[in-house]
């Protein structure tokens, strides 16, 4: 019985291993099949053509009219550029294409001096595929005379024209980039210019921000010089207001920014701001921690107008490892909440808040009574805690600390006056945005290290576009932006060289191969 178990097995292995054989068998056929076709092909052009020089000349010919078919094919069908940078420099972002897609004015957008070859020219003509209504043309100073002369475009520089009917913009090739002192790196902002220059041609009306002046640190020119850029490239118009000199907030202002106010406001501001307010005026309200007890009555004034309390003195630092900065307490990294301003930037790698305070609001009932709906936009990790004694250097929470999850970004809608159908009269609201931390924002390095301005972190500037988007009623506009990345050659000048080795040095080599051939066939005969 043994035996003829053993017997059935090693039949089995026989078997396998004679199945083995014949697949091995046929694989090497096979294999060999394709190489006398090969073989086959390569004599068939050898014996008919290659030895006569007639056919040799005609097939060199069919290969250059064949690599010059495909040249001028891929010149016809506009493909867009291979981009080997690492921040798709010469690449339009998404978020570029939605802007200009619905555009329903024809735009025409001339390059002034610039060749066909140049990069952000090939960046700009991927607009047209977004939308047919943009048109790209690169011209000369002695083609379009009129455009130089119309425009004030000097006859030896570059220039980009961007119009629309009688709206126009004009971009000097310098305008394409930004010097961060920093760094000492030169930044590619090509692409956020042409948007924006293709957005300000097409709307009516550019928004208006202001940013209230005379009571914080913080201004447009001081520590606030990259928003102020950003705000420009997402077609706003950005002014500083000097609300005493003013005696109130300009009828046309879209989005009022105020940040930490440092010592109370005058009775005239406050006035001022309490009407833009009862008149429907958004404000983006930016307030750091507070370090000491000031009287701020008037500021208070305000912020009751939306249901929200006086900030207290302290400041707030997390214990969780995960939502803070290089072990740094005070550099937290607090939760995104989902809201149609923070949609777009829910599931992103967030943001990052220096020396925060904590949001106090009035209770549900309170809010009702002033008309005011809140929503929560940020808030900290529920092991952050609450320090009102600076002089303690404990990195954990002491007794009698206030331990919870923080709100530290909070949006209110306070209605005004409701719908009036016999009067014909609109709904009036007016909306606050509020973040407890301004220093997001700003120009300030987060560490002297990296010697990067803090609103270039993660999506702090995103946070902040977005949020003055929506109060400014251009909710298309709030999106997840592109990182400029600083300006490279290298990635492009590799991307030309494997172009030309596709198209230029692989024909050569194969007609000097051919040429060789036929040489040495002649040479036989």
């Amino acid at each position: 019985m043994k035996n003829n178990k053993e017997k059935e097995i090693n039949q089995e292995e026989n078997k396998k291993a004679k199945i083995k054989k014949e697949n091995k068998k046929a694989e090497i056929n096979s294999e060999k099949e394709k190489s006398d076709k090969t073989n086959k092909f390569i004599e068939i052009v050898k014996k008919k053509w290659l030895i006569n020089s007639t056919k040799t000349i005609i097939l060199i010919a069919i290969i250059l009219a064949f690599f010059i078919g495909v040249t001028v094919l891929m010149q016809e069908l506009n493909l867009t550029p291979i981009d080997l940078t690492e921040d798709k420099l010469f690449t339009l972002t998404e978020e570029s294409k939605e802007k200009v897609r619905n555009i329903d004015k024809d735009i025409n957008i001339y390059f002034v001096g610039y060749t066909e070859e140049d990069s952000t020219l090939d960046l700009a003509k991927q607009y047209t595929k977004v939308n047919e209504k943009i048109k790209i043309e690169a011209v000369t100073p002695a083609d379009r005379p009129d455009l130089v002369e119309k425009y004030g475009i000097e006859t030896s520089s570059q220039g980009i024209i961007v119009e629309s009917g009688k709206q126009y913009k004009v971009l000097a090739s310098n305008d394409l980039y930004t010097y961060d002192s920093t760094t000492y790196e030169t930044v590619n902002i090509a692409e956020e210019k042409l948007t924006a220059a293709i957005k300000s041609v097409s709307v009516d009306e550019l928004p208006k921000v202001y940013f209230l002046s005379g009571y914080s640190s913080l201004s447009l020119n001081n520590g606030m010089q990259y928003l102020n850029m950003y705000l420009q490239n997402e077609v706003n118009e950005v002014k500083t207001l000097n609300i005493l000199s003013e005696g109130k907030v300009p009828d046309d202002c879209n989005t009022l920014v105020i940040t930490t106010p440092e010592k109370d406001f005058d009775d005239i501001a406050t006035n001022a701001i309490i009407d833009y307010i009862n008149k429907g005026g958004n404000i983006l309200w930016l307030n750091a921690a507070v370090a000491q007890n000031r009287s701020l009555n008037n500021v208070n004034k305000v912020l009751e107008n939306y249901g929200v309390k006086p900030f207290e003195v302290g400041i707030i630092r997390e214990t969780d490892s995960s939502k803070m900065v290089s072990g740094s307490p005070d550099l937290i990294m607090p939760e995104i909440q989902y809201s149609d301003v923070t949609a777009k930037l829910y599931d992103s790698e967030g943001v990052i808040f220096a020396n925060a305070t904590k949001i106090n609001t009035s209770d549900d009932e309170t809010l009702e009574n002033l008309k005011v709906t809140k929503t929560e936009l940020i808030k900290t990790g529920e092991n952050a805690y609450f320090r009102t004694n600076f002089s303690n250097s404990s990195d954990s929470a002491q007794p009698g600390e206030e331990k919870s999850s923080f709100l530290v970004g909070a949006q209110f809608e306070k209605t005004i006056s409701e719908k009036n159908e016999e009067t014909g009269e609109e709904k009036v609201q007016s909306k606050l945005i509020i973040y407890g931390e301004n220093f997001f924002i700003s120009d300030y390095q987060l560490t002297q290290a990296t010697q990067t301005p803090m609103v270039a972190y993660r999506q702090n500037k995103d946070l902040v576009l977005n949020s003055i988007a929506y109060l400014s009623d251009r909710e298309e506009d709030i999106t997840v932006r592109k990182s400029t990345g600083t300006v490279t050659y290298t990635a492009t000048e590799q991307e030309n060289t494997i172009i030309l080795a596709i198209i230029t040095a692989v024909p050569l080599l194969i007609i000097a191969i051919g040429i060789i051939v036929w040489m040495k066939r002649r040479k036989q005969k």
